[in-house]
Order: C-alpha cells, then sequence, then structure tokens
C-alpha cells in the first residue's frame, strides 16, 4: 500500500518529482542560474563604462524592480503554483495569445544566453589549464562549448536531485571566491598596498545623480542580464516541498543575496582598480571584456588567479544546466495546457523529467549557438547585449499578470494592494520603461557590434527573436485550436498542488 501512495505522490501534477527540494535546495537553483561569477566578470567593465564610479548605484536600482518582480513571482505562485511560470499566469490573467508569447520569452532568453555560457564555460576551463592558444581557435571554443551544453543537458535529463546536488558544490565555490577576492582587494586597499591606482570607496557611487536617462536605461538593462536567472526557482516549483510558499521565499531571498554579492564586489574591483584608462583602471578599453580576471592576479597572486578563472568556468557551466532545467519546465507545461505539441509533455518514467523538452532545448541552443559562432563572433556578442530585452519582456508580462490576474480583490486588504498590485505594477512598468528605452537605443547602428540593415545588430537580435514568437505561435494555433480558444487553460483551471492533487488555498 505504501508502495503505491509513493508511486501516486511522484505522479501527481505533470508526473514531476515531488518534494525532492528544500528551501536551500531552490535557492541554489535560482542562485546558479544568474551565474554571478560569469556575469559580473562579462558585465561589471560594461556598467563602469557607460556610468563611470556609479556602478554600485545601478546595482542597487536594478534590484529594485527585480525585487518588485520577485514579489510577483511569489505571490503568483502562492494562488498557482505551476511549472509554467510566465506562460500559465500570462495565459490565466490575459488569455492563450499574452501567455503563449511570455512563454517564448522565456524560451528566447535561454537559447542566447546557453550559447553565451558554453563559450565562455570553455575559454576560461582553457585559460585555467594554460592551452591560451586553444582558446583563441574557434573550433575549439565551439567544440568545448557544445560539449558543455551536451553534459549540462544529461544532467538536467539525468533528475532534479543531481541535479541539486552537483548545483550545491558549484554555487559554494562561486560566492567563496568572490567573497574572498572582494574581502582581500579591500583590505589592500584600507591598508594603503593596493597601488597608486586604487581609490577609497566614496557614497556617490551609491548615487543616480547626474546620469542621463539613457546610461541608466543601458546600465540597466545590462544589470538586467546579471540578476536574470532568480526565476529558475519559480521553475522547479512542483517538485519542491510546500510548493506554495518555498520558491516564492526562495525567488526573494536570491535576488537580496544577489544584490550583496554585487555591490560588494562592485565596490572592491572599483576601489582596486580605479579609474584611470591605463593598467588596472577601469577605463582602461582593454580591461571591459572581463575586469575580475584583469585584476585576479594583483589582488590574490597567480594561484588565486587559477582558482579565479576556474570559480568563472564553473559559473557559465552551471548556469548552463540550471538554464535549461527551468526551460524544459516551462515547455512541459505549455505543452500539457496544449499550446505546444502533446511530445513536450513527455515525462521520463525513471527520472520524472521533461525528457524530450529538455533534450529539444540542449539541441536548439547548440544549434544556435554553431550558427552564431560560425556565421559571425559578432553576432554572438551582440546576441548576449540583447537578452535584456527579452528578460525585461516576460518579467513586465508577469508583473502585469500579477495585478490583472488579482483584480478582484486588491482593494480587499492592504496587503493585497501592495504585494499583488501596487509593488509588482511598478516593477512591470520599471521593465517596461527599460525594454522600450534600451530598444530606441540599439536601433543606433554603432550600438554594438554589427549592423544590418543600417539598424543595430543588438536590436534586430532581440527584437527579431521575440518576433520570431508570432509566425510559431501562428502555426501552433492552426493545429492547437482547443488552448487558443481557452478551453485548456483560462482564469479558472485549478493549478494541482503536487503534494496533494488538489487545487491550491490561494488564488482569485
Amino acid at each position: 500500500m505504501q508502495l503505491m501512495a509513493d508511486a501516486t505522490k511522484v505522479h501527481a501534477g505533470k508526473g514531476l518529482e515531488v518534494g525532492a527540494l528544500g528551501l536551500w535546495g531552490n535557492v541554489v537553483i535560482g542562485l546558479a542560474s544568474t551565474a554571478p561569477a560569469y556575469s559580473l566578470a562579462a558585465t561589471l567593465g560594461y556598467v563602469v563604462f557607460e556610468v563611470g564610479d556609479r556602478a554600485p548605484a545601478m546595482f542597487i536600482l536594478a534590484f529594485i524592480p527585480m525585487l518588485l518582480i520577485a514579489v510577483a513571482y511569489r505571490e503568483l505562485n502562492r494562488a498557482a503554483p505551476d511549472c509554467g511560470t510566465t506562460f500559465t499566469w500570462g495565459t490565466k490573467a490575459f488569455g492563450p495569445y499574452v501567455g503563449w508569447m511570455g512563454g517564448w520569452g522565456v524560451a528566447v532568453s535561454a537559447i542566447i544566453v546557453l550559447a553565451n555560457v558554453a563559450e565562455i564555460a570553455g575559454i576560461y576551463l582553457l585559460d585555467f589549464l594554460g592551452l591560451d592558444s586553444w582558446a583563441e581557435s574557434l573550433t575549439v571554443r565551439v567544440l568545448f562549448g557544445v560539449i558543455f551544453i551536451a553534459a549540462m543537458t544529461w544532467v538536467s535529463y539525468r533528475g532534479i536531485v543531481l541535479s541539486e546536488r552537483i548545483q550545491n558544490v558549484l554555487v559554494i565555490v562561486q560566492f567563496a571566491i568572490l567573497a574572498l577576492f572582494s574581502v582581500v582587494a579591500l583590505v589592500q586597499v584600507f591598508a594603503d598596498s593596493a597601488g597608486a591606482q586604487a581609490v577609497r570607496p566614496s557614497l556617490e557611487w551609491f548615487s543616480p545623480a547626474g546620469l542621463t536617462s539613457s546610461q541608466i536605461a543601458a546600465a540597466v538593462i545590462l544589470c538586467i542580464f546579471i540578476y536574470w536567472g532568480w526565476d529558475s526557482c519559480l521553475a522547479v516549483t512542483e517538485e519542491t516541498k510546500d510548493s506554495e510558499n518555498t520558491p516564492g521565499k526562495a525567488a526573494v531571498i536570491s535576488t537580496v543575496i544577489l544584490l550583496l554579492t554585487y555591490v560588494m564586489v562592485a565596490v572592491a574591483v572599483q576601489s582596486y582598480g580605479g579609474f584611470g584608462d591605463t593598467g588596472l583602471g577601469l577605463a582602461n578599453e582593454e580591461n571591459i571584456d572581463d575586469v575580475l580576471s584583469v585584476m585576479g592576479e594583483p589582488v590574490m597572486g597567480a594561484f588565486m588567479a587559477s582558482a579565479l578563472l576556474l570559480t568563472i568556468a564553473i559559473s557559465a557551466a552551471s548556469s548552463t544546466q540550471t538554464t535549461i532545467l527551468p526551460t524544459a519546465r516551462g515547455t512541459l507545461a505549455m505543452a500539457v495546457y496544449g499550446a505546444l505539441p502533446k511530445k513536450f509533455a513527455t515525462v521520463h518514467p525513471k527520472y520524472h523529467t521533461p525528457s524530450f523538452a529538455t533534450l529539444v532545448m540542449g539541441l536548439t541552443a547548440i544549434g544556435f549557438y554553431l550558427v552564431l559562432s560560425f556565421v559571425s563572433q559578432n553576432a554572438l556578442l551582440d546576441s548576449i547585449a540583447s537578452l535584456g530585452l527579452a528578460v525585461a519582456f516576460y518579467y513586465g508580462v508577469t508583473g502585469y499578470s500579477c495585478v490583472w490576474y488579482f483584480r478582484r480583490t486588491l482593494f480587499t486588504s492592504a496587503r493585497n494592494f501592495f504585494l499583488r498590485g501596487l509593488l509588482p505594477l511598478i516593477g512591470a512598468l520599471a521593465m517596461t520603461w527599460a525594454f522600450v528605452k534600451s530598444a530606441g537605443d540599439m536601433l543606433d547602428a554603432d550600438y554594438g557590434y554589427t549592423v544590418f540593415g543600417g539598424i543595430g545588430g543588438v536590436f534586430v537580435i532581440g527584437v527579431g527573436m521575440l518576433a520570431l514568437g508570432v509566425p510559431l505561435m501562428l502555426a501552433c494555433m492552426m493545429k492547437l485550436r482547443p488552448f487558443f480558444r481557452g478551453e485548456t487553460l483560462d482564469a479558472d483551471t485549478p493549478i494541482l498542488v503536487p503534494e496533494t492533487g488538489e487545487p491550491p488555498r490561494g488564488g482569485l
């Protein structure tokens, strides 16, 4: 009898493994997806380039809408804990078309970032091994990138428990090295042993005063990229204990941990490197691509500098796996509700993972990576710059969905008004502003490394990838009419909580 009960529990909901993650495991998934070490290495220099010494202010400023969107995720998850996240909530709030495009925004962001983090993982691993000439070879880089995507696809395919165990190690290594780097750098700065280029931290670094709207928008879009990924903990909600509450808590905890880490590292880097245009200076264009690696050896010595290279490789590899994992679950949900072909709803009978969706996600990422790598390395660089558009798009959809989904109960209590209405709305509006302002700036032919028909390549890739969802949605609409008629998922469709098999207690 007990075996029968366990089997029923495991296959409740969509067939995923129930209760496999606790709060810590959920937080780990969210943190790993952001790839903090890689994100800082790849982005901090560009943020400083845009706003000078105000990078810490931009991390704080970008955190605010992130936290507000995290609140929206938490409230929606309490009412409808579903691995489809933005797709499910957007459909419930605004109907099948908005929901489908929200789900596509999640997939687009994953495809774009996978191509880049896989290459970064390969490059930094080769640098760590002292194989610099190999790292400069396009063929070798692509080979290692493909291997990383394939390996992380396999880990995701094998189950959520294996994924969590691996991510526990990778996340601890990342944050330990980043903390050590920051502490050592700041100790040297205050001990006046960091060199003539070093400067003491200033309170002005934490204020956006004096920056233009274009500077702020550009920096915020970059910061959206480095924060992006925490929502992965919501995509594994059906595999988490107390699925109504734990993932939402994990989302908020993840964003706060990221804020503290990013501000600490930014202050340490700015203080140690200074703002000169030579040597370690952050105004030196040779440092813009990766300020962490440039400062690794001066701050911590050769051995720990090598450890930092390995940490960035681990960070990128970690993000590769935790990006595949939630996106596959999103497509699983879309298939379960009839928005994608049924094959995407296939769950492995032993591993309880969305097996077909996981393999398709990995293969799609490899294909995108191969095309951009061999057609244009500049296009690959521009694709990561465009990622913020896709993220701002589906975060905005989530924020607006929260307000509209709970519209009938917003004025029943102060809690509902603020947590389900005002705060998510502000977050959504901030994401919309960042999207519109940045998209307008990206139209400039001088924005990024590529130009298509006189238009900036970053805009073409970012907006083009989102727009590609329209014909794909129309193709699905021709074959999957019940979903697009609102018959398989609407505002009243109950979401099954995995532990009980019953609808959640929250909702309208």
